[in-house]
């Protein structure tokens, strides 16, 4: 049987960070207050609305709805590992550079879930159709209405990664 309670050891962003917290903490809550990764965002909290997408492993994941303990052992990225130098600071990564470059935000709630998305996408199919793309995005809500610039980014993305 597990400990219910820390020390954690999370990989997130290419560091490791060992944290006294209990392990069925979700992993959105100890990016944001423990780590001050502000990318992944509170949205639904049932893990539907995609606001909070990291990559688990590569794969895009709901930070709200897993528990901190089941990523020991696995790496995390948040929106400040996709950044050219992989640091909060860092210039915008590719896909940021695409929808920096589409416009692709209204209020912008939504975006660290689509790039997320986007870029688990790439990582998977790095030349998607738009039947691939659409699909990627499909779990992820915006409620401003700017998918059409939000999928014209998600191609540049690919496009430009060729």
């Amino acid at each position: 049987m597990q400990e219910r309670d820390g020390p954690v050891t999370l990989r997130v962003n290419g560091t490791a960070h060992r944290l006294a917290v209990p392990r069925d903490t979700r992993l959105l809550y100890v990016l944001r207050n423990d780590l001050a990764l502000n990318g992944p965002k509170f949205g639904c909290g049932l893990g539907e609305c995609g606001a909070c997408t990291v990559l688990l492993d590569g794969a895009a994941a709901r930070s709200c709805s897993i528990p901190v303990g089941a990523c020991e052992g696995r790496e995390v990225t948040t929106l400040e590992g996709l950044t050219a130098d992989g640091t909060a600071q860092g210039a915008p990564g590719p896909v940021q550079r695409a929808f920096i470059a589409e416009q692709a935000a209204q209020c912008g709630y939504c975006l660290n879930g689509m790039i997320m998305a986007t870029e688990a996408l790439l990582r998977r199919h790095p030349r998607p159709d738009e039947a691939q793309i659409r699909a990627a995005l499909s779990h992820n809500l915006c409620r401003c209405g700017t998918h059409v610039e939000i999928l014209r980014a998600a191609r540049r993305a690919a496009d430009e990664r060729g």
